[in-house]
């Protein structure tokens, strides 16, 4: 699987720049998105980097998301993932959407002790991929980023 990825670095929100004031949980979920990536780095086997780095692109949905709800009209809604409302609140995102939404397939069945499906390349691969959408959120939201360092385990 290759993904849309727009050249990422690794780095953790430290507040809103000049650009509009996002919320604590705005806030707290691209913190959680950096965590979640540090988790990544520092997983023993592919298939915990590969559910760490897909955890954390489900962080920085959740903040863009939070950053910029939907009006839910009075008729009740099925539940819907993160990966199909980001493609409805911001556009630009779908092909991030769709990429992320087909590896949480392969997140779910590592999670459920699939481990073997999950090679070093696909983790790698989505471990890049999570911090250049993680690394994109942020700019779009105008949050500044400051590098993370692993912590020493």
């Amino acid at each position: 699987m290759t993904g849309p990825q727009q050249n990422g670095h690794g780095a953790a929100p430290t507040g809103p720049a000049s650009g509009p004031k996002v919320s604590r949980t705005v806030l707290a979920h691209l913190t959680d998105a950096r965590a979640c990536l540090a988790d990544a780095a520092q997983a023993g086997n592919p298939a915990d980097r590969y559910i760490h780095a897909h955890l954390a692109a489900l962080r920085s949905a959740a903040a863009i998301l939070a950053a910029r709800p939907q009006p839910i009209d009075g008729r009740r809604r099925r539940l819907r993932s993160a990966w199909e409302l980001l493609p409805e609140v911001q556009p630009e995102l779908s092909q991030w959407a769709a990429y992320f939404a087909v590896s949480a397939k392969k997140r779910a069945a590592a999670e459920a002790g699939l481990v073997h499906l999950v090679s070093v390349h696909d983790a790698e691969e989505l471990v890049a991929e999570a911090t250049a959408f993680v690394t994109i959120i942020e700019s779009t939201l105008g949050v500044t980023t400051q590098e993370t360092l692993p912590m020493a385990g």
